[in-house]
């Protein structure tokens, strides 16, 4: 078994340890530690107005930090938690400003995956946006983190991570709850459960953003993206396709398994950054819209947000 002491030694101490989740790995800190918290920000070059999301380990420790909990976020908790969905509630007066970007809402999930649980349990809330550099494609494995922060850096173990995509953000402080960042959990889950219905704001940039990913540049590799319809194959381009080409060495086939693009594409991103690529080209998945909408929509999102 794996012996969590050192990381939990290394949190408890004011320190940062990158640690895996179901969707990506995260950059974890004591979530009532400003020190811990600058050191979040200062290590990825992470801007002051970009909220940071709670990670907790029981349903407990949401108390802490919302001030109200509606019926909403219950009926949610109980079907998805955890799992790869964060809520938006009001925040209690005591929750850091270096947390919330000075808003009134706080943004709070509980990671699906056996080590961050029990990490968290032990230490208590961390905070734990992405284990990577801000702008750069988010980690999803160790050596993702250690190419970006050094081969000392503290990392947690856990493997590749099972998802790829960042959590779905949903803010439950709107009267009509606003998804702010898609993912795996998708509109038609959401509004199943609810029984009502539920808005998808994931495009237009804020100037307050209540999430990560709606004002700065995010998941970009050093190549450049294009989405849309491939004609011809280059040699100095990393093709990301369903069957519309063999696969080559640089070109790879999906065959309409959206989620095992989803977990690999940030990998590919930066597969094509050591290989020397200079542009990642990634066909159009109009044809799995219906079929895989929430993928289909997390996708497409990163895909917009690397391609800008």
């Amino acid at each position: 078994m794996l012996d969590l002491t050192p990381y939990i030694n290394l949190l408890k101490s004011g320190e940062i340890v990158a640690f895996p989740t179901e969707t990506v790995y995260g950059l974890g800190a004591d979530a009532w530690n400003p020190s811990a918290v600058k050191k979040v920000f200062k290590a990825k070059g992470r801007p002051a107005d970009n909220p940071l999301i709670v990670h907790i380990s029981n349903e407990k420790q949401m108390e802490d930090f919302a001030s109200e909990i509606p019926e909403s976020a219950k009926t949610l908790m109980t079907e998805f938690w955890p799992g790869p969905l964060t809520l938006i509630l009001k925040k209690k007066p005591k929750v850091l400003d270096l947390i919330t970007a000075g808003l009134d809402t706080v943004a709070i999930r509980m990671p699906d995956h056996k080590l961050a649980l029990q990490l968290i349990s032990s230490t208590g809330p961390l905070v734990a946006p992405s284990a990577n550099k801000s702008g750069r494609p988010s980690p999803t494995n160790p050596k993702h983190i250690l190419n970006d922060f050094g081969q000392n850096f503290p990392v947690l173990d856990g493997g590749a991570t099972e998802i790829g995509l960042e959590s779905t953000v949903l803010d439950l402080t709107s009267e009509i709850p606003v998804i702010l960042r898609p993912g795996k959990i998708g509109k038609k889950e959401i509004e199943a459960v609810l029984g009502s219905d539920v808005n998808i704001n994931s495009t237009e940039k804020s100037d307050s953003p209540k999430s990560p990913g709606q004002k700065y540049s995010h998941y970009k590799p050093k190549a450049s993206v294009r989405y849309g319809e491939i004609s011809s194959i280059e040699n100095d381009t990393l093709y990301l396709v369903q069957n519309t080409f063999p696969e080559s060495k640089n070109v790879i086939s999906y065959d309409g398994n959206l989620a095992l693009l989803s977990k690999e594409l940030y990998d590919r991103f930066r597969q094509a950054d050591i290989e020397g690529y200079s542009t990642v080209f990634i066909e159009k998945l109009d044809l799995f819209r219906k079929k895989f909408p929430a993928f289909y929509t997390a996708l497409t999102n990163r895909i917009s947000k690397a391609a800008d």
